[in-house]
This record gives structure tokens, C-alpha cells and sequence, in this order.
């Protein structure tokens, strides 16, 4: 029976630390109760993009997102509620340790304050390869570090023996949390890693399929299911309203802010001018915009595709890498994140739609790109030629450029008027240079000041990774300007 979004049974599976197992668990959790006959709704913690690819093969549904620094912990619950309609159950993966949050922010975007957000309960994945009676003194300093999170039960992972399981759970029991599973060392379940994490779902085809399939075996022969299920059912229930990109687009978005950096542009109209209580999309006006899809290119939040097409665009899915030029009739360009670099010979060999793409952005049409799209509006990518919009070349670096982004929109651009406040977040091993152009796109207090991206006729070019959910005059804004240019 489908349960409302308010009370849908819903747990978070957390860790002690990174790489303790907390994907292979959800993953197969969330594949093991869909092949049960549940509607399972998958979410993920903080800004990853990877992981939901897998928790959607898992379930059949887009994987979702909850960010408490992107889009503010007011929107937790709604857009929950959101992306759990219509479900029986909900399974949210956590990010890095339990505790861990944005860096000097305190609980700020970690998986405990998303669980006390969601009033959900907490399943503690342990990594128990390399210990036995000190795993209880773990738990019990988790379980009692804030007692406002419900740790209510233990996955021990990597277990080696039945005599070491035993030992665990002995261990445990003074703690008085359940042990609601103990999972083997299993090498069908690992997925391959490269230099930004885990390789996408869309790069793996069968293999993905069949590691899922494997997660999903590994959860429900290890697992207690039935108490899991129980578990989840007593998250409390929650009262907000569940977030609508329709009525997101009318709601009064704050005023601009000063803009930080000397020199620049003068602030732009704000985004309210673009948000005011009227129908969504007039008759026969919507304007075609193409979004960068494919293997190359799979970093995306569904709530971007959600806003563009209710403020009146048709959203049309293209493959870079495959397609040779861009959809008839586009009006306007979004590049999401991706793999660029590792598709680059591929990319630079489809001069078709790299014509395409250039000849677009000369219109004045809208261009947003995102990291990804980023390198590939650039003059060259490790020597590889690109779409050559911005005077600008790329290359793969050693440096892991990585942390969420307080930003200010710098000039006025397609996406935001100047003095426009957002936060990001950056992730990658690439250099552009130069960082930014005359018009940059962002100005970024931290780590360091600094201004970076490009805003040229109508591309809005930027590292920053942003979600539109936290501000949706942003897509209004964008289609908008698709109609006019």
C-alpha cells in the first residue's frame, strides 16, 4: 500500500567514516526491497552526483539529492517529501562520516542533521574488518555523541568469519543497538574508482547492472530485512509541504546582495522581476532548451530539469558524444558536470556539434555550463580541440580541487542578475585558464577570495556546481531570455 509523502517509512544508512560501505549497503538495500514489490524513493546526502546514478538502477526512480548547504535546511523535508511521492519506502545514503559536515559549519549539510531533519532513524554501517570488541566503543561513542540522532540498529561490513561476526556481536550487545546485519567480504559488489570517485552508472552499462545485482543479493542474504523495514516505519511523521517547481518559480526570492569585487558590473535586475505570480508557460511559447546528457556528461540534479520545464521550456536530452548536432530548434544550451577529460578525443572528434554548440552561443542564445561544460565550451582540452566559445584552454591536473562555495554573482548573466547570492560547490582535477574573463561569473569568499567563470553574450561558463532548487528564479530567468535572444 502507498503510503503519503508525510509518513512514507524512511531510514538513513550512515557510517563512521568514508569508504566503510555505506553505497554498497543503500544500493542493495534500496534493490533488494524493489524487488520485493516496493516503491523504494533513493536519496543521497550532500552534492554527490555518482552515487544516485546507482541508487536509480537500484530503484527505477531518479535519485535525489538533500543538501543542507546548497539548498538551505528548510528545503530538506520539502523536496524529501518531493521526490518520495507515491512511495511505500524511502532509503537515504549519508556522505562521508556521520558527524561530518561542511568544514566550519558545524552539523551543517552532514547526514545527522539530514536524519534529524527527516526524523528518520539512523543504520550504522561499520567497517569491522580490522577489529572486534573495540567495535562496541565505536557505536556506543556514535549512538551517544547527540542523542537528538536515532542510531537504531548496526550493519557490520567486511566481516570475516562466522567466529568473527560472533565475536561483534557479542561486543554489541552491551551497547543495546541491534545488529540488523553482517555482510562478507565480496568482490562482485566493488565498483571501480577513478580520480573523482566511483565510475558513473552510465560508462558501466551491463556491468553496473550486474553490480547492483550483486548488492542487492549480498543486503537481503545478510540483512534483516523485515526489521529494517520496521525501522523505517518508525521515522516520525513530517509537516511540511512538499516541494513544486511550479509553485517555487512564484515565490519572492530574497534581494541581491552588494556585489564583493571592485570594478564590476553594476547589480542587474533582480531575480523577482523574473518571478512574479503569473502562469508558468503562456500558450505556444515554450522555448526549446537542450540539456547535455549521455555518458560524458552525467552530473545533473533532477530539480533543474523539473524547474526549466515548468517555467515553460521544453527540455530535450542530447548526447554529445553521439549526436552531430544540436536539436532543431533550440533556443537555449545547458551543459551539466560530467567526464569530459575522459571522453575528450571523442568529444573533440564530433565537429558537428561542436560547430553547433559555437555557432549557438555567437547568436546569443543561452549557454549555462557547469565544470564540465565548462571545459567543453573551451578552445582546447588537454590539447584536444573543443567547442572554442570561451578563449580559454583546459587541462587535467594532480590537484583535487574540492568544497562547497559561498558565492556572489558578479555580472549580470542569464542565469542571475549581479549581486545575486548562491552556494556551490566545486569538484575537479582540471585548470581552465584563465580562471575567468573580463566579466567573470562568480565572485567566491573561500577558501580564498577570488572571481572565477566567464559571463560572454549569453554563456554563463563556471566551475561552481549549483542547485536551482535553492534559488528557481534561476531557470525562470534562463528561459526567459530564450524567448527574448
Amino acid at each position: 500500500m502507498v503510503t503519503s509523502p508525510s509518513s512514507v517509512p524512511r531510514l538513513v544508512v550512515a557510517a563512521p567514516s568514508s569508504g566503510s560501505g555505506k553505497t554498497t549497503v543503500a544500493t542493495g538495500l534500496m534493490a533488494a526491497l524493489a524487488g520485493r514489490g516496493l516503491a523504494v524513493s533513493p536519496h543521497k546526502v550532500g552534492p554527490d552526483y555518482i552515487d544516485p546514478g546507482y541508487h536509480a538502477l537500484a530503484t527505477g526512480r531518479v535519485g535525489r539529492n538533500l543538501d543542507a548547504y546548497l539548498c538551505g535546511p528548510e528545503l530538506i523535508g520539502p523536496l524529501f517529501r518531493h521526490g518520495a511521492r507515491g512511495c511505500d519506502i524511502a532509503v537515504v545514503e549519508g556522505v562521508m562520516g556521520l558527524y561530518d559536515g561542511a568544514a566550519g559549519e558545524g552539523e551543517l549539510a552532514s547526514t545527522a542533521q539530514v536524519a534529524k531533519l527527516l526524523r528518520a532513524p539512523v543504520v550504522l554501517v561499520v567497517d569491522a574488518s580490522s577489529q572486534s570488541r573495540s567495535v562496541a566503543a565505536l557505536v556506543h561513542g556514535f549512538v551517544s555523541w547527540d542523542p537528538e540522532v536515532r542510531v537504531g540498529g548496526v550493519i557490520l561490513n567486511k566481516v570475516a568469519s562466522d567466529r568473527h561476526e560472533g565475536l561483534l556481536r557479542e561486543a554489541l550487545d552491551s551497547v543495546g543497538v541491534p545488529v540488523l546485519g553482517a555482510l562478507r567480504r565480496a568482490a562482485r559488489v566493488d565498483v571501480p574508482s577513478r580520480h573523482l570517485g566511483l565510475v558513473p552508472v552510465a560508462e558501466r552499462g551491463a556491468q553496473a547492472v550486474e553490480a547492483v545485482a550483486a548488492m542487492a543479493a549480498q543486503v537481503a542474504d545478510g540483512c534483516d530485512l523485515e526489521a529494517l523495514v520496521g525501522l523505517a516505519r518508525s521515522a516520525g511523521a513530517l509537516s511540511c509541504a512538499a516541494w513544486d517547481a511550479g509553485e517555487a518559480l512564484v515565490s519572492p526570492p530574497p534581494p541581491p546582495l552588494p556585489v564583493p569585487t571592485p570594478g564590476a558590473a553594476a547589480p542587474g535586475p533582480p531575480l523577482s522581476a523574473l518571478n512574479g505570480p503569473r502562469p508558468h508557460a503562456p500558450d505556444g511559447l515554450k522555448a526549446r532548451v537542450a540539456v547535455a546528457g549521455g555518458a560524458a556528461f552525467t552530473f545533473s540534479y533532477a530539480e533543474h530539469t523539473e524547474l526549466l520545464a515548468a517555467a515553460g521550456a521544453e527540455v530535450v536530452t542530447f548526447d554529445p558524444l553521439r549526436d552531430e548536432e544540436l536539436p532543431a530548434g533550440t533556443a537555449g544550451l545547458v551543459i551539466g558536470g560530467g567526464f569530459p577529460e575522459v571522453y575528450a578525443a571523442e568529444l573533440s572528434a564530433n565537429e558537428g556539434l561542436r560547430k553547433s554548440v559555437a555557432e549557438l552561443a555567437s547568436s546569443g542564445a543561452p549557454v549555462a555550463a557547469e565544470c564540465a561544460g565548462l571545459l567543453y565550451l573551451c578552445r582546447e582540452l588537454d590539447g584536444l580541440p573543443m567547442c572554442g566559445v570561451l578563449d580559454a584552454s583546459a587541462r587535467m591536473s594532480k590537484r583535487l580541487t574540492l568544497g562547497y562555495r559561498d558565492a556572489v554573482a558578479v555580472s549580470d548573466s542569464v542565469l542571475a542578475g549581479a549581486g545575486t547570492r548562491l552556494r556551490g560547490h566545486e569538484f575537479h582535477r582540471t585548470v581552465v585558464e584563465p580562471g575567468a574573463g573580463a566579466a567573470p561569473a562568480w565572485g567566491v569568499r573561500a577558501p580564498e577570495r577570488r572571481v572565477e567563470g566567464f559571463v560572454e553574450r549569453g554563456v554563463h561558463a563556471s566551475y561552481l556546481h549549483t542547485h536551482w532548487a535553492a534559488e528557481p528564479g534561476v531557470a525562470r530567468r534562463f528561459v526567459e531570455r530564450c524567448r527574448t535572444s
